[in-house]
């Protein structure tokens, strides 16, 4: 851990230096999805994202609980007070029970970061297995005068609140006006004693189907306070760092670091986590993708190429690594063409780091391991800058070639670090791990493809050797043609 890693924090907008409160220990929160429709780019963008936060920090040695929820109650349509509960709804035209939407839309979403290779978080606390500790918080706001109950509902007090703590220092909204200039009428408006506030527990109309016992009556509870119950249940607070996307720092978070120290129980609970990370949304041209706008392309889709907008498939390890092409706070606009790019992008890279076995060894080296491995670190440690990781692997494999060209040398000793150093960096921190075929059998039956391929070639038989190239293409099999003879591509890419 004698690497200085510097984060930005939204808090205080600025890069900082991460020291975790309680070393070597780290809580990590990070808010998951909303599980009523299949998982899209959008997800594996935030995913993906904190699952680098995950790796690195383990990586650095660090033991880190990383908290990650399901939010399967209380998400209303327009992500504040208004409108139905997006999985209710979802149940209502299903014709199901809202937990079998909650249980198959889960199980989509792992599936697909499963496949993106997406580690689990620590602990994956679901919104309606804390209904009592939402429940408790809430009392303990009100007990605090921070909240008010109007006919079974209760709202956070934002002016209440507003005369000991400063509210909308996360996003920078501190203006009554700004916040109410980006709110939309809400349903209960009327009841609330102010615009700003918003819902802590909300009373269930007889067709609401998603409803427990509380003490305000029969209702469920707000989409907020559902974080702020589980980060602290299963981190304290303070912790450490809490994630999301961009677009959830208003209101969402500010109203997490409201609610948590309007409960004024714990020690020194200001702003709930010390460092606040959030990741920048993917973008079709220029506008947000998600589902409530209906530009989204889902994960499955990508993999099968089944969209108007794909000319392909693209597996999963092409599309973390156009991913992690851009950094997680600059925004990444979507492409069909951008993924061929990537996925041409990163079979070079795998194919440099294969011919570490084939290039001629010299005595000495121009270059080294520890050299490389230096260039990581400083890129790594600047804010988790991935792009900049993957520009300096490149950079690595134009080495590898120029080794080739006798324009740089290499020792045996020194291409065997080097290898191991990309294949950890790749693997283990980035997480860009081809799906390996390693059956023997495989590999005997690609030897005489790519043989009958050199023979269709030899007697000018192009069509059947392009046959070949291209049904191995269509598994996902790439054939490349090297100075050195064919090779394939070990996995799919």
């Amino acid at each position: 851990m004698n690497q200085e890693l510097y984060l930005f924090n939204t808090l205080t907008h600025q890069k900082e230096l991460f020291y975790p409160l309680k070393p070597p220990f780290v809580g990590l929160y990070v808010c998951g999805p909303t599980v009523y429709g299949e998982p899209h780019l959008g997800h594996a963008r935030s995913a993906i994202t904190f699952d680098i936060v995950f790796r690195y920090l383990k990586h650095l040695g660090y033991k880190v609980r990383y908290v990650r929820n399901i939010t399967d109650v209380g998400h209303l349509e327009s992500d504040a007070d208004e409108g139905e509960d997006k999985i209710a709804k979802k149940a209502r035209i299903e014709q199901l029970e809202p937990m079998e939407v909650a249980q198959f839309y889960t199980d989509a979403y792992h599936f697909a970061m499963d496949k993106l290779r997406v580690l689990r978080p620590s602990i994956e606390p679901r919104a309606t297995g804390h209904i009592p500790e939402q429940i408790e918080m809430i009392e303990k706001i009100l007990q605090n005068g921070f909240a008010y109950v109007v006919n079974g509902s209760v709202y956070f007090d934002i002016q209440a609140y507003k005369k000991k703590y400063s509210y909308g220092k996360l996003s920078g909204r501190t203006n009554i006006e700004e916040n109410l200039a980006v709110s939309r009428e809400l349903e209960g408006f009327q009841e609330k004693r102010h615009p700003e506030d918003f819902a802590l527990w909300k009373k269930a109309n007889p067709e609401h189907i998603m409803r427990w016992k509380s003490p305000w009556g029969e209702g469920f509870p707000g989409w907020h306070i559902e974080c702020s119950a589980m980060s602290t249940k299963y981190l304290g607070s303070p912790f450490d760092i809490h994630g999301g996307g961009l677009d959830l720092i208003f209101p969402h978070h500010e109203a997490e670091i409201a609610q948590t120290n309007a409960c004024e129980c714990y020690d020194n609970p200001l702003n709930q986590a010390k460092y606040w990370l959030h990741c920048n949304m993917i973008t079709v041209n220029g506008k947000k993708m998600g589902k409530s706008l209906g530009n989204f392309i889902t994960l499955n889709e990508f993999f099968s190429g089944n969209h108007p907008m794909l000319s392909q498939a693209y597996s999963p390890t092409t599309i973390r690594f156009f991913i992690l092409q851009a950094h997680y706070r600059s925004t990444l606009d979507f492409s069909n063409e951008a993924l061929q790019a990537s996925e041409k992008a990163l079979i070079r890279l795998l194919q440099g780091i294969q011919k570490l076995d084939t290039i001629k060894y010299a005595g000495t080296s121009s270059f080294t391991a520890s050299e490389i491995q230096q260039k990581l670190y400083q890129a790594m440690n600047d804010d988790l800058n991935t792009a900049k990781v993957i520009a300096e692997l490149f950079h690595v494999i134009d080495k590898i070639h120029a080794v080739d060209l006798k324009q740089e040398t290499l020792s045996q000793q020194e291409a065997n670090s080097i290898k191991k150093l990309l294949t950890t960096w790749l693997e283990d921190i980035l997480g860009i791990v081809p799906e390996t075929r390693t059956n023997e059998q495989l590999e005997e039956v690609m030897q005489i493809l790519i043989e009958l391929r050199n023979e269709a070639r030899a007697q000018k038989n192009y069509a059947l050797s392009d046959t070949i190239r291209d049904k191995l293409q269509a598994v996902q099999i790439t054939l490349r043609d090297t100075p050195e003879g064919t090779i394939w591509v070990n996995g799919k890419i």
